[in-house]
């Protein structure tokens, strides 16, 4: 199915949030075993976008904005059976042109294999990065 076929939306509404905790908590590096109440906050607190085809959640980007100055791009996927497809592409498309995040001075976010998803959206390395820093505790999940 071609990807201008799919739906996307930021209402919280129609997300589907028991698909997202499971894919999240047990299957990213990143939030593996990461605990429901946990997650249940970081969605209250952010801009989450769901990708959908007849109906069915297939792709997800969350990001933690003001909606005026910065945003950290996040929790993005595309469910396996469904990638390749350019879906991740046009989830994108949507999520940078919405009113939301017009304007926004800085966009970032992390990624350990996925730049060539970014990269046509004008995502490039940190032309600073010595100016970057960051207090990083990737077993805080372990620990919860």
């Amino acid at each position: 199915m071609p990807a201008n076929e799919l739906t996307i939306s930021d209402n919280k509404a129609d997300l589907d949030i028991e698909m997202i905790y499971a894919f999240l908590s047990q299957q990213t590096p990143w939030a593996k075993g990461m605990p429901r109440e946990t997650f249940d906050r970081a969605m209250a607190g952010s801009l989450c976008f769901g990708a959908y085809i007849e109906g069915r959640q297939i792709a997800f980007a969350r990001l933690i904005t003001d909606q005026a100055t910065f945003a950290y791009l996040c929790d993005v996927f595309v469910l396996p059976a469904y990638r390749g497809k350019g879906y991740a592409s046009a989830l994108m498309k949507h999520v940078f042109a919405s009113p939301q995040l017009t304007g926004l001075r800085r966009i970032v976010l992390v990624t350990t294999d996925a730049h060539h998803v970014y990269e046509p959206h004008g995502f490039k390395g940190l032309t600073t990065p010595e100016r970057y820093m960051e207090l990083h505790n990737p077993d805080v999940y372990k620990t919860a």
